[in-house]
């Protein structure tokens, strides 16, 4: 590897150890073995490379589960899979989890991190549509990242916080599905005191 990759590896390391705020040039430069003028080189300033790094591990653990995603895409089979997927590897992802709130509560204690975070979102959300549909990433249109993707997003950081407050009382896949269909069921009927009953 060359110093650009040691320093993406030693910064994911970071991450993982340290978390944003806490992360220093130096500990990367520590964790990578690279020298400290080599991260602005390579990627322009600290934040850049940990935006970076927090970008590759959340493809990585989305890479663990991803592909074996049973039923159709769209269907109560699937989206119940994900959410299997996604809470089997709840431990592992703990500290990126932890990372992400960690920069959404910091207010403007880190706004270049937070603007560059949100940058990326867009490939997030459209990550997680081609997770639930089964359809290619390049289909995606930008209204259904902007849409569709938001709501899986809404759903996945709901989700994950609940579980890192209290795993015990945080939803199963089964539940969360159950939820889910509820909740179509309800749209799709009206539900119980909408519109129509004000």
């Amino acid at each position: 590897m060359g110093h650009r990759e040691d320093l993406l590896e030693g910064a994911k390391k970071c991450l993982v150890d340290k978390g944003f705020v806490r992360t220093t040039a130096r500990d990367i430069v520590k964790a990578s073995g690279a020298n400290l003028a080599s991260i602005g080189y390579h990627y322009g300033s600290k934040d850049a490379l940990l935006t970076q790094a927090f970008i590759e591990l959340m493809q990585e653990w989305g890479e663990v589960f991803q592909g074996d995603v049973p039923g159709e895409g769209g269907s109560l089979e699937r989206f119940r899979g994900v959410w299997d997927g996604v809470l089997s590897q709840s431990e592992g992802g703990r500290p990126i989890w932890a990372a992400s709130l960690e920069v959404a509560l910091s207010g403007d204690r880190l706004p270049d991190l937070r603007a560059m975070l949100a940058a990326s979102q867009g490939e997030g959300r459209r990550g997680l549509i081609a997770m639930f549909t089964g359809r290619p990433e390049e289909e995606i249109t930008e209204r259904e990242v902007r849409t569709l993707g938001a709501f899986y997003q809404a759903l996945l950081n709901g989700l994950m916080i609940q579980w890192m407050f209290d795993p015990e009382s945080a939803a199963t896949a089964e539940e969360f599905t159950d939820g889910m269909r509820q909740a179509a069921e309800a749209l799709t009927r009206g539900g119980a005191g909408g519109a129509e009953s004000s």
